[in-house]
């Protein structure tokens, strides 16, 4: 006997690159679907012209009516680094990110937990490590969170090798109303199977109602596979049972590394009542 779906169906987006926009014109504007647009997180992006990507996605996304966002930059840097240079460089990357989110209108900007497995195992052997990160974090982020609130863009941080979800949601309240949580559904997948963190629907739980934000990818918890939903081994009525608990207020989006696959995997979860 499948699982019993006690919900509403959850209403789902998607991240592409603009690229990819035009093969899911119609069903992203079909409804007011969320989208995350994923071609302005490289270095070679933010300091080249980006203008003319904003303006394909514009033209593309022309008549939709859901929420738009984009993947900030992550490439070759944490957020809590120890070194001033390197934060500066962190800082000067998240700022040219927010401004094409004003070129866009984005409201919401992905970026990367710094918590890694190492740390949960770790952590608490040092003297004030929890601390550090935290501050660390601030230090890199201050100017960020104050420019994006004063945008009206909500940062999302992203849980990438978390093993325990509880430290990210401690330092997102940390850093105040500007950043909320995103749960990546494969990314947790494997930190359950691989680390021993909790299943996919305790991440989404205890972000409880700062998650603003889920990667729907499918994964077998050996890697991070990006799989079509469905090739996998998530329990994706729990996920999507919690998702909705929460009111409909997260971006839930299909974040697959096959694109063409967007269509069999909302298929595949409409086909269990799970989304529309």
């Amino acid at each position: 006997m499948g699982d019993i779906v006690d919900f509403e169906p959850v209403l789902i987006g998607a991240a592409l690159p603009v690229q990819a926009l035009e093969q899911h014109r119609d069903w992203l504007l079909s409804a007011p679907r969320d989208v995350e647009l994923q071609s302005f997180h490289g270095y070679d992006q933010l300091n080249g012209d980006w203008s003319g990507a904003v303006a394909e996605a514009k033209r593309q996304l022309d008549g939709h009516t859901g929420r738009l966002g984009i993947h900030g930059p992550f490439w070759g840097f944490t957020i809590h680094s120890q070194d001033p240079d390197i934060r500066a460089v962190v800082t000067t990357r998240m700022m040219q990110a927010l401004d094409v989110c004003a070129a866009l209108g984005a409201t919401q900007m992905v970026i990367h937990s710094p918590y890694g497995t190492w740390d949960d195992f770790n952590l608490d052997g040092y003297q004030g490590a929890r601390e550090m990160v935290i501050e660390n974090t601030r230090l890199t982020l201050a100017e960020v969170v104050a420019r994006a609130v004063d945008d009206g863009v909500e940062l999302v941080m992203e849980n990438i090798a978390d093993r325990n979800p509880h430290d990210r949601r401690i330092l997102a309240e940390a850093l105040g109303d500007g950043v909320q949580l995103s749960v990546d559904t494969g990314h947790a997948n494997w930190a359950h199977h691989a680390t021993g963190a909790p299943p996919v629907d305790y991440f989404i739980r205890l972000a409880g109602a700062r998650l603003a934000h889920v990667h729907l990818q499918d994964t077998d918890g050996h890697a991070d596979r990006h799989w079509s939903i469905g090739e996998g081994n998530i329990a994706w009525t729990a996920v999507f049972r919690e998702i909705a608990a929460l009111g409909g207020v997260p971006r839930p989006v299909l974040e697959l590394r096959d694109h063409t696959r967007i269509p069999a995997s909302f298929a595949y979860l409409r086909g269990l009542g799970l989304v529309r």
